[in-house]
């Protein structure tokens, strides 16, 4: 399939986990008699609040799972799950950060839990380290799919481009990036980074962000769909929702065979040399 409808979906999660789960599935409805095949939700889509321990599931298994894996059944979709808190059993007090993809009959195909922490020491002494909360992942993670090969990230991983450009590498032509970003820096660097990010890969890059006011902070919005070329396709105002756009896989090759920045690459001389 060449050609296919992808959804991201923008919301404002809080700490009631059995809302956000009914929230997302009226958005994941919604989004299907738009005719989405792929379905794309946030950061953190279940549950945003203080006790990230306390509500971390299994994947598979867990509820948050059957429940998302029952709607891409049902619709007949892809469904990536933007990310929840996922059960570490070396380490219950730090979950991973796990996205998961689920095929249209049900079950997973891939899942990858975040690897970056936003780990930061500002010049005012104020110290933020996620790293605290939540363990990090161990490995990049690219997905087959009848839609064409997919690739992940979450949030903050925006900000590294190595690990968009290996998954390129790997033949990747979409990139899946929930994020919870926040307004202090995604007023700056969110649109910046996923363009980036599409243009230098020359992939597309469907990126569903929180809103709203959270615990910590409030979270930007401005989810967007963005093309090879670097073009936002589709945009969120400022409000939940479903944003779609087309996804145009031989597009991806137009751009590649027009730009060459894949085939161009000069890995043999990529080492330093110190003077």
């Amino acid at each position: 399939m060449t050609k296919f409808i992808a959804a991201a979906i923008q919301m404002d999660s809080q700490d009631d986990k059995m809302a956000n789960l009914a929230a997302a599935e009226s958005y994941i409805r919604e989004a299907a008699d738009r005719g989405a095949q792929l379905v794309v939700l946030p950061e953190s889509m279940n549950y945003i609040g203080r006790n990230m321990a306390q509500e971390a599931e299994s994947i598979p298994g867990g509820p948050t799972f059957q429940r998302l894996s029952g709607l891409a059944r049902e619709l007949g979709l892809w469904l990536e799950a933007g990310s929840i808190y996922e059960h570490n059993p070396e380490d219950p007090a730090r979950p991973f950060n796990t996205t998961f993809l689920i095929r249209p009959d049900g079950t997973m195909v891939a899942k990858y839990a975040k690897l970056h922490p936003f780990d930061v020491v500002l010049p005012n002494g104020v110290t933020s380290r996620e790293s605290d909360r939540v363990c990090p992942g161990h490995d990049l993670t690219v997905a087959d799919t009848d839609l064409g090969k997919l690739g992940f990230g979450i949030c903050y991983d925006i900000r590294f481009g190595e690990m968009f450009r290996i998954m390129a590498l790997e033949g990747t032509k979409i990139f899946a990036v929930p994020a919870n970003f926040t307004v202090n820096t995604g007023k700056d660097h969110w649109e910046i980074l996923v363009r980036a990010r599409a243009i230098e890969n020359e992939c597309y890059v469907i990126a569903p962000d929180q809103m709203g006011k959270k615990p910590r902070f409030t979270a930007y919005g401005n989810s967007m769909i963005v093309d090879p070329w670097g073009t936002v396709i589709a945009r969120a105002s400022e409000k939940t929702g479903v944003i779609t756009a087309e996804i145009d896989l031989d597009y991806v090759t137009k751009v590649r065979q027009s730009t060459f920045t894949l085939d161009n690459r000069r890995p043999d001389v990529y080492g330093l040399e110190r003077k």
